[in-house]
């Protein structure tokens, strides 16, 4: 059984870091397989980040650049998201996701971590 597990949420204020990690179990997957999404409430889920199935290079959202970094740990055998310079409206439930093919279609979702940016 799949198992997609994120950890790192909490509360920071404005201007903080935290780091999100994504640890799944039941299945290898590659970094490019994996993605960040958050949903706030009354608004749509968005991919923060993800990976290029073609090439494997990180993408984010607009909202994001500059700020949020996605990588694989190896050590950790986890991927991570490392968000910097964060606002109020980064306030969101974040959830890790993967993938088996190279649509945007995500196989697989942890149940989310609740990241709060106080102003």
């Amino acid at each position: 059984q799949v198992q997609l597990v994120e950890s790192g949420g909490g509360l920071v204020p404005a201007g903080g870091s935290l780091r999100l990690s994504c640890q799944a179990s039941g299945r290898t997957f590659s970094s490019r397989a994996i993605g960040w999404f958050r949903q706030a409430p009354g608004k749509e889920r968005e991919r923060v980040a993800g990976f290029s199935w073609i090439s494997g290079s990180a993408i984010y959202g607009d909202s994001v650049k500059g700020r949020f970094t996605i990588f694989r740990d190896n050590g950790k055998d986890t991927v991570e998201l490392q968000m910097n310079s964060l606002k109020p409206e980064d306030t969101a439930v974040y959830y890790c996701a993967a993938r088996i093919t190279g649509t945007t279609k995500y196989d697989y979702w942890g149940q989310g971590t609740q990241v709060t940016v106080s102003s």
